[in-house]
Order: structure tokens, then sequence, then C-alpha cells
């Protein structure tokens, strides 16, 4: 096409449908060719834009699903799970029962202190309480119907005493007026009666004590001690317990650290034990994995000897870590994955600490 075909006129506006006057022969052919050829190019653009767009849509709703693995492999190792024995207590080292190797079950006396120290202390403690306990009785039950009539005769006795002073003293005034008597002897019977009535004051306050019995202050202040020495006594009784060390869940015996005869303070290790129940399996699942797996979840862990036992997912870490030293390769140890935990069921002696395996998840058979 002319290039003189796209020129525009001076002072004429140019819209798709304004041509510009052509003053030369031969001119509005051409542009009319011209104009079909880009139509007809444009109508071939928009066809097969129109096209391309339609093929897009039907491959976006008819677009295979992502395949899923049905099957996953996962390499890890069995968990080294071990526990250090020791007593709670202080103490000689009296008896060593168990061997390295040997297997203990929950429940089992391994090693035991010499007791008497222990032994003379729960002694200790009940006598303390039983004596407490006795007079915490005493205080409860009050005073005795003898000790009251005891205060009684008292209260008696130093009223008549009182009376006879008071005769005494009448006799001496009587005397005194007359001139018969001294006034040493009539001073000497004024101290009398006074010393009866100071004495039977005591009396009568002693008899008010003894009916009335202990106060309550007191039997509150004893029962606390009762109650303390009760706390010492099964203090002493738990002490005299941990004396003898058991295991606490079944396992090996990996290493006996301390020999009878040794003074051990409390917390020293005595045993190394190796837990073997429950059994478990750390292994790694990368990200893109993620998603097809979940606690619960049936698998197969295999040994390098062909052993081959069942178990269950039981926790996914929430977090991501890289790829642990212990595995081989280089590629893997720079991975970010996610620790997985499985608890083997019905282990045998063929599943040990530390042991590399293989975890086989069969995707498919649990989603059935």
């Amino acid at each position: 096409m002319s290039r003189s075909l796209l020129l525009p006129t001076p002072g004429l506006k140019i819209w798709p449908t304004t041509l510009p006057r052509l003053n030369f022969p031969g001119s509005w052919h051409q542009w009319l060719k011209a104009r079909k050829a880009v139509l007809h190019n444009l109508r071939w653009g928009l066809g097969l834009a129109l096209a391309l767009s339609v093929v897009i849509l039907l491959w976006w709703l008819n677009r295979p699903e992502p395949d899923h693995p049905a099957y996953l492999e996962l390499y890890g190792n069995v968990d080294v799970r071990q526990v250090d024995l020791s007593f709670r207590v202080a103490g000689r080292l009296e008896a060593v029962s168990a061997d390295e190797g040997d297997r203990v079950d929950p429940g089992d006396t391994i090693a035991s202190l010499e007791r008497e120290d222990f032994v003379d202390a729960v002694s200790l403690a009940e006598a303390e309480l039983s004596a407490q306990q006795a007079l915490l009785d005493a205080l409860e039950a009050g005073n005795r119907p003898e000790e009251i009539g005891q205060a009684e005769a008292q209260v008696e006795q130093s009223r008549a005493a009182l009376v006879f002073a008071e005769a005494t003293l009448e006799r001496q005034e009587t005397l005194a007026e007359r001139n018969i008597a001294s006034h040493q002897l009539h001073d000497e019977a004024q101290m009398q009666v006074d010393l009866a009535v100071a004495r039977l004051r005591a009396a009568e306050e002693t008899l008010a004590l003894l009916r009335q019995g202990p106060r309550e202050e007191d039997k509150r202040a004893a029962r606390a001690h009762r109650d303390a020495l009760l706390v010492s006594l099964q203090l002493a009784r738990r002490r005299l317990e941990d004396a003898s060390l058991t295991a606490p869940n079944q396992g090996i015996v990996l290493t006996r650290i301390r020999e009878p005869g040794a003074v051990i303070s409390a917390g020293e290790p005595i045993y190394t034990i190796s837990l073997s129940e429950p059994i478990w399996v750390r292994t790694y699942l990368d990200e893109p994995d993620l998603g097809h797996i979940h606690p619960g979840m049936n698998v197969t862990v295999s040994t390098d000897s062909g052993g081959r036992y069942t178990g269950q997912i039981g926790f996914i870490s929430p977090v991501a870590e890289f790829t642990p030293r212990s595995v081989q390769t280089r590629e893997l140890r720079t991975s970010l994955v996610y620790r997985v935990r499985v608890v083997v069921s019905e282990a045998d002696n063929g599943l040990r600490q530390g042991m590399p395996v293989t975890v086989h998840v069969d995707l498919a058979a649990n989603d059935e």
C-alpha cells in the first residue's frame, strides 16, 4: 500500500470511516484494496485469538487432576530412648541385682541401699507421733472427775481454815479491848485471816479451771503439732521406700554404673536403661508430601535384614527443619523436611535403637 494513502490532509479529521480526498487517478481503488486486506487480517487475528481462548478454556475445564503418589517410602532410624535410674535418697549401696544386657520390667527391684538408718527414722517418727497423740487425747477428754473432786476438797479445806482464822481474830480483838492480849497476837491473827482468804481464792480458781477444761487454743496447737509429726512419719516411710530402686519401664540394662559398697548421693545414676516399649521410629517427610499423610495412618516398617513390622503415624512436626547429618546424601541434608514419629506395634528384638529402617506408606489403602 502506498505510504501517501496514510498521510493526513491538513484540516481533515481522521476517523476509520473518513477517507481523504485523493486527486490522482486510481487511488480510490488502491485504498479499498488495502482496507480490505487490513480488515481481512484483523478478522483472522480475532478468529485465531477466539479459537485459542476456547481451546485454553476447554483445557482448563477438562484438565487432568494432578497425579497423587499412591505410595511413599520414608527413611529413618529407630529412636534412641534411654533413662538414667538413680535413688532419690543418699546412702550406702547394699545390693545391685541387674547386669548389663538384662531385661527389666516395670516394678522390678534392681538395687537397694542399706536400710538401718531409714528404719530407725521411721521408728522415731512413730514414737513422737504416738506421744503427741496421747497428749492431744488428754486435752480433748478434759480433766478427770477425781481431779475435780480433789480441787473441790481443797476449796472446802481453805474455806474451813478461813473460818477458823476469822474466829481467832475475833477472840484476839475481844481480848485486846480488855487489855488482856497484846497487839502482836492481834496482828498475827489478822495475817492468818488474810492468808486463808488468799488460799481460798486460789483453790476456787483452780477448781474453775478444772471444770472448764483445756483452752481451745491449746487443743489447736496440739493438733497442729500432731499433724506435723504425721507428715514427718510419712516422709520417713517414703524415704524408706526410696531405699529400693525399681525399674519404671520395660527395657534393657545398657550400663551398670555403680557397685555395692559405694556411698552415693541422691540423683547419682546407678543404671542406664534402654526403653523397649513403645518403639518409635524417627523419619522425615518432604514438604510436597506433607498433605498426603496424617496421624493415625497405618504404615509398614522394614529393616535391612528383612524384618517387617506394622505401625501408625503418631506425630508430624509442625516446624520444618534441615535433614539431620545422619542422612547419607548431601542433597537430602540440605532439604527442609518435617519430622515424623512412627509408633511400631508388637515390636521384637529385631528392632534395636538407632537401626536404620524404611517406612512404607500405602496411601491408597489408607484412603479406603
